[in-house]
């Protein structure tokens, strides 16, 4: 289309009606060029980390550039992320280890290290916040922002400043991001995958057409469970949903059916809201061999209370209750849930919430897994507070704190409980 305005990715030059045969920068000569007739209008954007765990772990260890880098757990463990060069071999996240080094046996594979990956993406918010206020963090690894209004602030349209800030993403932290544009945060965050890794993505007007050829399981929320319903139905296409009035989708669908017709136009009336951000911490572990004894369980468990506990303070959150998951050795998932009286960060009041969770599970059932989660996610200053029902409560924190300390000083393995030991 002709006089469409341009976004070079490189040096961020905009040329508001630029001839559609031209395919470089006039100013840089970059071929990393944007086109869309809205672009200089849109203002929500999504950005998405790329293969975040591993673009750290290659950032801090260069000669794995070239290399397949998987991020997870050993032979009987899953693969929490794969690099790019990884996925084009077919390997992905929640991929058994052992299938993974099958279909790419050269992979380096490295433990997780989560504090290192906050710290990452604590300062990859911190660059966006210098464009809006409004950012709302959705995952380690994604975000929401809302730019409206940001132009005469920044002297430059939303669409130049986002460029701006993934050429400071790469430079400053070493990793690289990708980048939806739109008018909502549906179609943001669906832009956003559109021309990973390092892309930048825009939807607008022209979302609906778009959509319409597009599978059902497109749409984020929509699991094998909802396509293989929909299927039943004969629904297989977005376009199929677009046409439906709200009845018709009831009547079809269910209460759920209209806000799926709707989505599957490309609406959405969310808000970017900086205070209701969406976070997961847990921490989880898959064994070497089988366990069924309660003994063993809650070993494991144990280990596992302590690191939640670990990244709840890291990320200066609380645990309002717990989740316990187990999956068993038929990779069947078993998930239970209980709330706490107060929210807490100490291990020992995460593990006897859980624990009580685990005894009734403990069946005969041989498990491959245990993992242990916060849910809801409080402040930190909610947590572990002083009453009368628990008046040891300020040594108990104490206690903690000095663990921790000696820990950071001298290691993790300085200072051990008890329950932690293996007793065989």
């Amino acid at each position: 289309m002709p006089d469409t305005p341009v976004l070079c990715l490189d040096c961020q030059h905009v040329e508001p009606a630029a001839d559609a045969a031209s395919r470089r920068c006039a100013h840089c000569r970059s071929h990393r060029l944007v086109r869309h007739a809205e672009l200089l209008d849109l203002t929500v954007a999504h950005v998405d980390a790329d293969a975040f765990y591993c673009s750290v772990e290659k950032r801090d260890r260069p000669e794995l550039a070239a290399l397949p880098v998987l991020v997870g757990g050993g032979t009987r463990g899953v693969v929490t992320a794969a690099c790019y060069v990884a996925r084009m071999r077919g390997v992905r996240s929640a991929m058994p280890m052992w299938q993974a080094l099958k279909a790419c046996p050269d992979a380096v594979v490295i433990r997780p290290d989560f504090p290192k990956y906050t710290a990452a993406s604590r300062a990859l918010r911190g660059l966006m916040q210098q464009l809006t206020p409004l950012v709302q963090s959705l995952s380690i690894d994604e975000a929401v922002l809302d730019m409206a209004g940001t132009e005469a602030l920044h002297g430059a349209p939303p669409a130049a400043m986002l460029a701006r800030l993934a050429n400071r993403v790469e430079r400053e932290l070493g990793i690289t991001i990708s980048i939806g544009l739109a008018p909502n945060r549906l179609l943001a965050k669906l832009a956003a995958g559109l021309d990973k890794p390092r892309g930048f993505g825009v939807l607008g007007a022209d979302a609906r057409q778009w959509l319409a050829g597009k599978p059902v399981r497109l749409l984020p929320g929509i699991g094998p469970a909802q396509e293989k319903r929909l299927a039943t139905r004969g629904i297989t296409r977005l376009g199929q949903l677009q046409g439906l009035s709200a009845r018709e989708a009831q009547a079809l669908l269910g209460d759920d059916g209209p806000h799926l017709a709707a989505r599957a136009r490309g609406e959405d009336g969310r808000r970017v809201d900086p205070a209701r951000e969406t976070r997961s911490i847990s921490a989880e572990t898959t064994f070497n061999a089988d366990l069924a004894d309660a003994a063993s369980l809650e070993r494991h468990l144990w280990q596992l209370c302590e690191k939640l506990g670990g990244r709840l303070r890291d990320g200066e959150a609380s645990a309002g209750g717990v989740v316990l998951k187990l999956k068993t050795q038929r990779f069947l998932t078993r998930t239970r849930a209980a709330r706490l009286g107060t929210p807490t960060v100490l291990p020992e009041r995460l593990f006897d919430a859980a624990r009580q969770l685990l005894v009734r599970e403990v069946d005969g059932t041989a498990f491959r897994l245990i993992g242990i989660g916060a849910s809801p996610i409080l402040p930190l200053q909610d947590a572990d507070v002083a009453d009368l029902a628990d008046p040891s409560m300020p040594r108990r924190v104490a206690a903690q704190a000095a663990i921790d300390r000696l820990r950071d000083r001298f290691g993790k393995s300085a200072v051990q409980r008890g329950r932690a030991l293996d007793q065989g």
